[in-house]
């Protein structure tokens, strides 16, 4: 549903870029007289991006919402590739059962929150830890959640691919019961906040986390300039001649890879980038692969997972491998050159970028040449990363790429931005001490962002909630939003379809939105102690709350269309229930 539409919407280059200055600027000028109504008494917003779940899984049971109970059996039952409905649908993780009945399933009738299932850091199971070996939190299996993979999985907005196009196969339909999550206690606890439960919020770019934490801070999706392509058929396989080609290669149906469930109609490549393009834009087809279905986004697109150019990135990275420096602008640069201050808070990053000084360095006595692997807890929460090269180092669940800022050549090693990304620790402490910036980022570090695979519900939203009374406990929470929200969907099955480029009055285009996801806000400033709000927004709707409360220009058409949250803070808001 939406709230408003903007009187003037700018056009979609091809560069995803604004059409001129002058419209930006004057649409900016709008939207600050207009939406200003509710956001004038917000002085600071933070935002907090947890990981990889999307909302059927996670706040599927929660009272009011557009939940697992309004699933329509058409989304919820999962098809195989041939279309033909499934009779079960199979498992692989190791602590389920071989198969389970094909409609949504409770994740904790099989694994309790605290069943010894999850990894130690740098440990990886692909089909999860069985219980008994592993430590306590309850974890599962991590999900295949990549860019081309999502779009075959919502196939069109039937939702019923989730599970064929998925190498964790039924996990995918599993969900948590969203009452005994610690956050949903908290919120119905006595001294909760007053929040609202965004119920049509989806992940900005169709795949993972690398592309969604772009389009949180550029509304954009990165490119990798004149990529090497040279992928051949080599012994039935796509092969680099180079070993450097990162580009993905997709069959007819759009897959770029083979699953339990899923068999490619030629030969496929599951790269960093998207498929290769020619000069004029045309997918290029390497020998022994098929055509691409209509509409495949081709070119040098980094859509999945690739490491940053500038420290922190993954130890041995080769440069050939490592995205260019970006030069895009992104929402830390429009800040900045307004005068406002802001800050990327992120989970270990001073010990991961070398800050020795900082207020979140534990490192501090790490041997010359290598970081010591000595001083660990028994359970191996503070391991270093092994590989990792002294002054930096990362703690082994330290995720590189959750840090989009990065990427971009204004705020890596040596430039002046680089003073924006921050340690996790530092927000705490500004929280709690009343130093608040205008606009706060905040990241959690791996065992404390709820990432399936490698972290543990419980222990995640217990850290959701210790970061969300920081703030409420603090001197500046009476004119404080605070937005949660989560990268994307994790390869999680959700019913609602995302709005479709094409559709009828959607804000959408060829990067998206995916799955829909969870969604809070929290203020003093709503008028009931909770409210569902459904208006359709996406990831870039934070950007659009921000640039609208500071009177900023928009990054791209994305964010110059989507829906903010001021409807949200507005009093009598038509969509509280």
């Amino acid at each position: 549903m939406r709230r408003f539409r903007h009187s003037k919407l700018i056009g979609l280059t091809a560069a995803l870029t604004l059409a001129s200055a002058g419209v930006a600027t004057s649409q900016a000028a709008a939207h600050s007289e207009r939406d200003r109504g509710g956001l004038s008494a917000i002085n600071h917003i933070v935002v907090i991006y947890d990981e990889n779940h999307s909302f059927d899984n996670l706040y599927g049971g929660w009272e009011g919402v557009n939940g697992l109970s309004k699933a329509k059996p058409a989304n919820a039952v999962q098809v195989g590739q041939d279309g033909a409905v499934l009779p079960v649908l199979p498992q692989n993780d190791v602590n389920l059962p071989a198969t389970t009945p094909n409609k949504p399933f409770a994740i904790t009738d099989y694994i309790g929150q605290d069943d010894t299932t999850c990894p130690r850091p740098n440990e990886f199971f692909p089909s999860g830890v069985p219980k008994g070996t592993g430590l306590p939190g309850g974890c599962t299996r991590d999900i295949v959640h990549r860019y081309y993979q999502e779009q075959y999985q919502i196939n069109g907005g039937q939702q019923n691919r989730y599970t064929a196009g998925s190498d964790a196969v039924g996990l995918t339909m599993g969900h948590y019961d969203t009452k005994q999550l610690p956050i949903y206690t908290y919120l119905h606890g006595p001294d909760a906040p007053k929040y609202a439960i965004a119920d049509r919020l989806f992940q900005g770019a169709f795949g993972g986390s690398f592309l969604n934490h772009q389009w949180l801070v550029t509304a954009r999706t990165p490119t990798f300039p004149n990529a090497i392509a040279d992928l051949a058929p080599v012994n039935g396989k796509l092969t680099s001649a180079s070993g450097n080609d990162l580009h993905s290669v997709v069959d007819s149906n759009g897959e770029p890879t083979k699953y339990p469930l899923y068999t490619p109609t030629g030969l496929v490549a599951d790269g960093a980038l998207t498929q290769a393009a020619d000069a004029n834009g045309n997918c290029v087809v390497p020998a022994a692969a098929v055509a691409p279905k209509k509409g495949t986004v081709c070119g040098d697109y980094a859509v999945n997972t690739i490491q940053p150019s500038s420290q922190p990135y993954a130890p041995g990275t080769p440069v050939s491998k490592q995205l260019p420096a970006q030069t895009l602008p992104t929402i830390g640069d429009e800040l900045s050159g307004k005068g406002l201050d802001w800050a990327w808070y992120s989970g270990g990053w001073d010990n991961a970028a070398g800050n020795i000084t900082g207020a979140g360095w534990t490192m501090g006595d790490a041997g010359v040449g290598r970081c010591d692997n000595s001083k660990h807890s028994a359970d191996g929460a503070n391991e270093a990363n092994p590989k990792a090269m002294y002054p930096y180092c990362p703690t082994g669940d330290f995720q590189f790429h959750h840090q989009p800022f990065n990427y971009y050549r204004n705020f890596q090693e040596g430039q002046p931005g680089r003073s924006h990304l921050q340690d996790e620790t530092n927000f705490v402490n500004a929280a709690k001490s009343g130093q608040l910036k205008p606009v706060s980022f905040v990241k959690p570090l791996g065992r404390e962002n709820e990432h399936p695979g490698y972290a543990s519900e419980r222990t995640g939203s217990d850290h959701l909630v210790d970061l969300i009374k920081a703030v409420e406990n603090g001197p500046q929470a009476s004119d404080t939003l605070i937005v949660i929200t989560y990268d994307e969907f994790g390869g999680q099955w959700d019913h609602v379809s995302p709005p479709a480029a094409g559709k009828k009055g959607a804000v959408a285009d060829k990067w998206g939105p995916g799955t829909r996801v969870p969604a809070l806000l929290i203020s003093p400033q709503l008028d009931k102690k909770f409210a569902v709000d459904s208006s359709s927004y996406d990831t870039t709707s934070i950007l659009a709350t921000i640039e609208h409360r500071f009177g900023l220009n928009p990054l791209s058409s994305r964010d110059a269309k989507v829906n903010d949250f001021s409807s949200v803070l507005q009093r009598g808001h038509q969509h509280h229930r």
